[in-house]
């Protein structure tokens, strides 16, 4: 779909100037939270490992591949059996890869609670890495991608259903970038293709969110997010409200509160073009020196056999008691 269409029919879902005002960079509120007492919906983690293991069957995700296409069809028609038809748009582009290929890319973007002024947004990767070149073996081979790239993408659309049945009082974007790890190893270039594109030409000018939360590897086995440094650098009331959450319903073995690495991703983009104050809940070790991501990261071994359950339970549980009872 193009921008142009696409910003027709978000102009005829939102009334006129209700996302315009939504937050400005000016609102000294937008990442106040306090407990409001609301009942808050179940997450269901195995819901959200069914959603991994359909993107996981389609095989690699990568660019211009079939199991890309395939993958795309039916985000597109699970989000609109959850948002509506006129609330999920594709935002299509064409980039040049690193090397020279034209690159078919779509971000796919979900509206719920479309009319409230007041919004946050969520978003993952949905595309995969075409090469393992961590692996030992067959480093020119895609990967799977279980929980790089399926995980946060399986909780968004758990996150989706849930909304589908009971809309939260703000309103909530999901947004799913495309081109996330197309980059070559050394090189930033060619990474976050979905999110530098998204930013740049933004379906609905002046969007504003109070803040975005950008999901990347959060289905492992024994995962643990340490507080990752650019977040805190951008919206470090969001991350200790979020890690709070997580103590409080003894998560606190996933979401260590410790210092973690700064880590170049779609957040960093969103932040530093659109100002939108975006954090990140990333899978890798506290250090703030040296970045280590888990050791199937980049490998073949990225697939069904290392997401967990338990920790998408603790994810899932941590976001929907921020939606439903913390904005």
């Amino acid at each position: 779909m193009k921008i142009q269409r696409l910003f027709r029919f978000i102009c005829i879902i939102f009334p006129v100037g209700v996302l315009l005002i939504a937050c400005s960079s000016e609102d000294t509120d937008r990442l106040n939270f306090r407990e409001k007492g609301n009942e808050v919906p179940v997450f269901n983690a195995d819901s959200a490992y069914t959603f991994i293991d359909q993107q996981v069957s389609f095989g690699p995700r990568h660019p211009n591949s079939k199991g890309h296409r395939q993958t795309k069809e039916f985000l597109l028609d699970k989000l609109k059996s959850y948002a509506g038809e006129r609330s999920v748009f594709a935002q299509e582009f064409t980039e040049a890869g690193y090397d020279g290929v034209q690159l078919e890319l779509t971000n796919i973007i979900a509206s719920f609670n479309p009319r409230a002024g007041d919004r946050i947004m969520l978003c993952a990767h949905w595309d995969t890495r075409p090469r393992a070149d961590e692996d030992s073996l067959a480093t020119e081979t895609p990967i799977p991608g279980a929980d790089d790239g399926g995980s946060g993408v399986g909780v968004l659309l758990e996150l989706a259903r849930i909304m589908s049945h009971e809309l939260p009082e703000i309103g909530v974007d999901i947004v799913l970038f495309d081109g996330e790890d197309y980059g070559k190893k050394g090189s930033l270039e060619k990474y976050f293709l979905g999110s530098r594109y998204w930013a740049n030409n933004p379906p609905v000018q002046n969007y504003s969110p109070r803040f975005g939360i950008l999901l990347d590897m959060v289905g492992g086995i024994n995962a643990q997010f340490p507080k990752e440094k650019y977040s805190l650098q951008y919206a470090p009331a969001l991350v200790n409200e979020l890690w709070t959450i997580a103590e409080e319903k003894n998560y606190g073995n996933y979401f260590l509160d410790l210092p973690g690495s700064a880590i170049n991703d779609d957040h960093v983009v969103i932040n530093r073009i659109l100002n939108i104050p975006t954090i990140d809940i990333i899978r890798h070790r506290p250090d703030t020196e040296n970045i280590t991501f888990a050791p199937y990261w980049h490998t073949q071994n990225d697939n069904m056999d290392i997401i967990s359950h338990e920790t998408l339970q603790a994810v899932g549980d941590v976001l929907v008691e921020l939606i439903y009872n913390r904005i």
